[in-house]
């Protein structure tokens, strides 16, 4: 195993994981699903359906579009009722389908197994991870086809797994690990294979005792190392992982390919392994629905498109009024106003929280404790670029390196004057890249305007 190198800065925040014993149920079918056509990074997928279309379970609803999309599968059999807008976590309309359930969940024709994938070709395994329309599960949703694929200059040598699941209240990676292990195995070797490299490591948070013992005796005779780590928040981000596991450290503005990893999440793999064993593509995923007003915490397997609301519903509704609804964990979700937003491919958890657990908003002048700059995972200096945006100086917030802030939640959590330092780091890279955008299409305009106009065409 591995020497493990304890990162910079980091929080112990409670854990609260209370649906860590419940095992993952499998939610009812629905009479109606509303699926994104964007559930990644990057363009929307291309509708193939149209309204009135018949469709079966596993089917190509829409192709990827670009460089960086992936294409969307119907979560059940049934009639597309419409071609419209949903409402998003970010609160912006995407692009979507309304798939009506004819309750027969048939499914389409898979495809094609692959059980021989140790003699399988690298470029046949990768192009059935693009084919099943995976991405990143742990919330960054960036398609996974692409992050298996380096530019040959880029040397991986070492594949990272992210067992870790550092987000507070969330447990859907732990109980898939205890309840998948051989698929989570063999993704990770399929991954590995993929890339060329023999060296993988599987990294767990010590609270994970169960899932760290069944891996380490699942993984034996396999290329898997099982690496227990220090319970500290964010271990799981992926700078912070690959430290600990390598002591690497990702340059600014570089990638984790940069320094030869690359870096999946437990659920991804599990998805890989599906796709390649089964020929099944991403169509659902496991999500924590957990929450003190919730009557019955647990773990689901949802299709994706099912609304919020059908989550909580199953999660046997609440005791309590919440009073803030959370798209993932408290650290790092995203507050959501409606329950008609539809579950997606980077679904981890939906979090409610009741009036004793929110704390008034009050957001004081910053006191110069400097517990933000221990905190931050990225050794940044929050609480003075936090007064740099509040005073609108983006450019100067970039020269203090605010784009590599990755929005964990630590400086916000720790500051005793309850700033609203996160938010703040979003508005100003927000604003930066905006401001290099309208540069660019400037430059772009005045490139255009100086170039000789073209020669007159001879009659």
């Amino acid at each position: 195993m591995p020497d493990i190198h304890p990162f910079y800065g980091g929080v112990h925040p409670p854990q609260a994981k209370i649906s860590s014993r419940d095992a993952i149920v499998s939610a009812p079918l629905l009479e109606r699903y509303v699926v994104p056509l964007q559930m990644h990074i990057g363009a929307p997928s291309r509708l193939l359906v149209q309204k009135g279309n018949k469709v079966l379970r596993g089917q190509l609803l829409a192709e990827a579009s670009a460089f960086v999309s992936a294409p969307i599968h119907a979560p059940t059999s049934g009639l597309i009722k419409e071609v419209t807008t949903c409402l998003g976590v970010l609160g912006n309309q995407l692009p979507a389908v309304i798939l009506e359930s004819d309750g027969e969940d048939k499914p389409a024709e898979p495809l094609a197994a692959v059980p021989n994938w140790q003699d399988s070709a690298p470029a046949e395994l990768l192009r059935r991870v693009g084919e099943a329309g995976i991405v990143g599960m742990g919330g960054a949703a960036f398609p996974t086809v692409i992050k298996l694929s380096p530019p040959p200059q880029k040397k991986v040598d070492t594949l990272i797994i992210n067992g870790v699941e550092c987000e507070p209240c969330l447990t859907a990676d732990h109980r898939l690990m205890l309840e998948s292990p051989e698929k989570i195995l063999a993704g990770m070797q399929i991954c590995a294979r993929i890339l060329g490299v023999k060296r993988i490591l599987l990294g767990i948070e010590k609270n994970k005792p169960d899932a760290v013992a069944l891996l380490r005796e699942k993984a034996q005779g396999t290329p898997v190392q099982v690496c227990p780590l220090e319970v500290r928040y964010p271990q799981g981000a992926e700078k912070q992982l690959i430290y600990a596991l390598t002591s690497r450290k990702v340059p600014t503005g570089g990638l984790p390919m940069d320094i030869g990893c690359v870096v999946q999440n437990v659920a991804s793999v599990y998805a890989i392994a599906e796709a390649v064993l089964d020929g099944t593509p991403l169509y659902q995923r496991v999500t924590t629905v957990t929450g003190t007003p919730l009557r019955s915490p647990g773990n689901w397997r949802f299709r994706v498109g099912t609304p919020y609301s059908e989550a909580i519903r199953l999660a046997g509704g609440v005791s309590e009024d919440p009073v803030k609804i959370i798209s993932g964990g408290p650290m790092m979700g995203i507050a959501v106003y409606s329950l008609d937003i539809p579950i997606t491919k980077n679904t981890s958890g939906i979090l409610l929280l009741s009036a004793a657990e929110v704390s008034q908003y009050q957001s004081k002048s910053c006191i110069r404790c400097g517990r933000c700059n221990d905190t931050c995972p990225m050794q940044l200096m929050p609480g003075i670029l936090s007064v740099q945006i509040e005073n609108e100086s983006f450019a100067l917030a970039e020269n203090w390196h605010v784009m590599d802030c990755m929005e964990c939640g630590c400086c916000s959590y720790i500051c005793p004057a309850g700033r609203p330092l996160v938010q703040h780091m979003r508005r100003a890279k927000a604003d930066v890249t905006a401001l290099h955008r309208a540069a660019e299409a400037a430059k772009a305009a005045q490139e255009a305007k100086n170039s000789p106009a073209p020669a007159p065409g001879k009659n």
